[in-house]
């Protein structure tokens, strides 16, 4: 057993209170990875992390998947060793320590819950292995049902819950023992649509309500701009850049960063243009113009646009020539899919719908426009 469990063994001599409150891991300052690596043989699923985390963050690991996300997030939990760098809570070194040394509480995409076990069981399951007095346990799983909404389903087996319910023990479960830091692993992959709104409304507030810190992995950008304060984009096991919500969502540094943030256009044209903090490209001779991204030079760019950016050109508005491919209604508009004659595939939206085969010409305002070097990686 773990060292909260010894001591909370009659030999210590402590309280009931006490030998609780030894249970609980110690607040922090600052969680660090300094130059963490991880190699699975040959290949390098985290290369030089380094990254802070401060007491009362919700941080988001974003990026596609193998980018080394979820790795990051097993080594910070204990699951898997770090083949190089160091993880530090304040100044002591954690990397070293066996993942139940820690204290950490974790939500899995799977929920992990023990089907055998009743709601309450499973949320108390944590302080029953730290240790911690009945009377002090009991309270702490009323408080985390609480938390979730579950007061009324604590005799329930797993199995009697929805998914959402479900994966509402299995944050009980993380948050009963008071961790200093949760991890969360995709926790909603597995859950409809409307549920999915739902948690992520659930998981801020009890964030919220708790001041707790929060490590939260996705490969949804909707999610990370909703939850986190801060993003933190991964390709390749690399940081490619950190920032607020608003900061990624309106400036992303690199190509693939602007992926993720929902500029899903990324259209090859001719520099004809670059000043006064505006880069124009003509693309098969229609121009957009944008915030350059990058050092611009050469005679080549890339243009980044969102779907809901781009849009028909008034009458007399210079724009893309493109051929619609597909409509589909969507409620207040229309998205459609559109071929330059360059070969590009365009994602636009339109308040009207527009016949598949038929000429459109495509523009963006310039504010909603970023212009990237081609080399951009």
């Amino acid at each position: 057993m773990n060292l909260a469990v010894k001591a909370a063994t009659p030999q210590s001599g402590r309280s009931p209170d006490s030998r609780a409150e030894a249970s609980r891991p110690p607040a922090f300052k600052e969680l660090r990875l300094d130059g963490v690596r991880r190699d699975f043989g040959a290949v390098n699923a985290l290369r030089d992390l380094t990254l802070t985390i401060r007491r009362g963050q919700f941080v988001a690991l974003l990026g596609p998947s193998g980018c080394g996300k979820s790795t990051a997030l097993n080594c910070i939990a204990g699951l898997l060793p770090v083949t190089g760098g160091s993880i530090r809570l304040d100044d002591k070194r954690i990397d070293t320590l066996r993942t139940e040394e820690r204290g950490f509480g974790m939500v899995f995409q799977n929920y992990a819950l023990f089907p055998h076990m009743t709601v309450r069981r499973n949320v108390g399951f944590g302080l029953k292995m730290r240790g911690v007095p009945t009377a002090q346990a009991e309270k702490r799983i009323d408080e985390a049902l609480r938390l979730v909404h579950l007061t009324d389903h604590g005799h329930k087996l797993p199995g009697q819950l929805s998914g959402g319910q479900q994966q509402r023990v299995a944050i009980a479960r993380a948050i009963v023992i008071e961790p200093p830091l949760v991890l969360m692993d995709e926790p909603l992959s597995n859950l409809d649509a409307k549920l999915r709104l739902e948690m992520r409304q659930e998981i801020r507030r009890i964030h919220g309500q708790l001041g707790s810190t929060t490590i939260y992995v996705t490969h949804d950008q909707e999610e990370a701009l909703s939850l986190a304060d801060r993003i933190v984009v991964l390709r390749d096991g690399v940081i490619r850049q950190v920032g607020t919500p608003a900061e990624l969502y309106g400036a992303p540094a690199h190509l693939d960063v602007a992926d993720f943030m929902g500029y899903r256009n990324r259209i090859n044209g001719r520099l004809v243009g670059n000043a006064g903090g505006l880069a124009q490209v003509d693309i098969g001779g229609g121009t957009l113009e944008g915030a350059p991204r990058g050092e611009l030079k050469g005679e080549t760019a890339v243009v980044a646009v969102r779907p809901d950016d781009l849009v028909p050109a008034r009458p007399g508005q210079a724009g893309i020539a493109a051929t619609v491919e597909a409509i589909e209604y969507r409620g207040r508009e229309f998205h459609g899919v559109a071929r330059s004659a360059a070969g590009a595939e365009l994602h636009f939206a339109s308040s009207a719908p527009l016949g598949v085969g038929s000429p459109v010409s495509l523009t963006a305002n310039k504010d909603q426009v970023l212009v990237f070097p081609p080399e951009d990686k």
